[in-house]
């Protein structure tokens, strides 16, 4: 799939088909996030593939959507909070660079006619205490990954010209 087809086809899945995802698939797609741009090229990350079918109790209390659960895995993007570059005026960039390696995700599984969602809106307390997160990991961002049921039918998205300015 050409890249601007990825970007154009990309959509939040709520809605998943009970089939497996290949090996190939899900080692591709991990392979994207490992190559994906971090702050000095720390990849101050962890990634976590979650089989849901195992963990389906504890995935309901980090998001309590039924859909969450029912893709075969759930990836996790957790940040390793003392390996992240921080810039001079003290911003951490762990949350920048886990987002980068998330949309690498994301679009890597669009292109392997995968679905997604991001997921931010999650209860990181439940998300450290149910999948044993020491410490020194934040979650900062979770996706189901799966076959879609449903079709893409296209986005709604503001002018360029209300988004972009020119100086």
């Amino acid at each position: 799939m050409e890249f601007f087809d990825v970007i154009e086809k990309r959509h939040s899945v709520r809605a998943y088909k009970d089939v497996p995802v290949e090996k190939e698939k899900l080692d591709r797609i991990l392979n994207a996030a490992k190559i994906a741009p971090t702050a000095v090229n720390a990849q101050a990350f962890k990634l976590f593939v979650i089989r849901t079918k195992e963990n389906k109790e504890a995935l309901k209390k980090i998001y309590g959507r039924e859909w969450f659960t029912r893709p075969p895995y759930v990836l996790l993007v957790a940040t390793v909070k003392d390996k992240c570059w921080v810039r001079r005026d003290g911003k951490s960039y762990g949350d920048v660079d886990s987002a980068i390696v998330m949309d690498h995700i994301i679009l890597a599984a669009t292109a392997e006619g995968l679905g997604t969602c991001w997921i931010g809106a999650f209860d990181a307390g439940a998300a450290k205490r149910e999948l044993g997160l020491p410490d020194s990991l934040e979650p900062v961002a979770f996706t189901p990954l799966g076959y879609a049921q449903d079709s893409y039918s296209g986005k709604t998205r503001k002018d360029l010209g209300d988004l972009v300015e020119y100086r």
